[in-house]
């Protein structure tokens, strides 16, 4: 009798530990589930949204491409009356630069930074050659400027951040919106940090239709800060355009207009 209880016992013992060891496997399992396809999940709903939504960011609540005229003889047209889409919060004397990270393409997004003095470059300009924008492509015409139908084009300009090769503020850009559309307003706001020490709010946005890979053009804001919008002041888009010449904006593709 001794030896038939203590086998008893030995067996609900072993019944017990059975049991334990499925509760611990099914709690184990749950943590994993929870910590493992939660978020997955959620990281893909993210990249799924970046292909339609990532590029024009906030701004698709204010302004969309059917809003644009098309490109007319002038380089850049005003939107918003000229009145960038800022909001009072976000204005700031402390000196910052900002950029997205590249969408699902390979593209680049907003690039936003509080100018100041100090983030101004005090050397020459590095090498950029090593950056392939999307949509990249080498073409040569003789009655563009320079020969070279496509610059990198910074988002913010070297003379406003320092930035070289930073592959998140580079986009295939023609020479007319780099030198045309870009260069005199990225001038501006650099004369008067420089004249001023005052901060300029400045952002430039690249809009892609749908899939492209070249950005039909860019929305370039700026609003100077200590004087609220007194001696800096615009919301422009820039068209990526280059007079006589046609663009496949899906690849990057060219030819001369007949």
């Amino acid at each position: 009798m001794p030896g038939k209880s203590y086998t008893s016992k030995k067996k609900a013992r072993k019944q017990t530990t059975s049991n334990l060891s499925v509760i611990i496997i099914i709690i184990i399992s749950i943590l994993l589930i929870a910590r493992g396809y939660a978020k997955p999940q959620e990281e893909n709903k993210t990249n799924s949204e970046n292909i339609l939504l990532y590029n024009n960011s906030e701004l698709e609540e204010h302004i969309s491409l059917d809003d644009i005229p098309e490109y007319s003889g002038n380089a850049y047209v005003a939107i918003n009356d000229n009145i960038p889409f800022f909001e009072d919060r976000e204005l700031t004397t402390t000196s910052f630069e900002k950029y997205s990270e590249l969408d699902m393409l390979g593209r680049c997004g907003e690039a936003t930074a509080s100018v100041g003095k100090d983030l101004m470059p005090t050397e020459p300009r590095g090498e950029i050659g090593s950056v392939k924008p999307t949509g990249w492509q080498t073409a040569k015409y003789d009655i563009v400027e320079g020969k070279y139908l496509y610059n990198r084009c910074h988002l913010i300009g070297f003379q406003l951040t320092g930035e070289n090769a930073n592959k998140k503020n580079l986009i295939t850009g023609t020479r007319y919106l780099n030198v045309t559309g870009m260069l005199p307003f990225e001038n501006m706001v650099a004369d008067y940090v420089k004249e001023t020490e005052n901060h300029v709010l400045y952002r430039v946005t690249p809009i892609f239709k749908e899939n492209n890979l070249v950005a039909d053009g860019v929305l370039m804001e700026a609003k100077s800060v200590e004087d609220n919008g007194e001696g800096i002041l615009f919301n422009v888009y820039c068209y990526n355009v280059q007079p006589g010449i046609i663009i496949d904006y899906s690849n990057g593709e060219s030819f001369l207009a007949e």
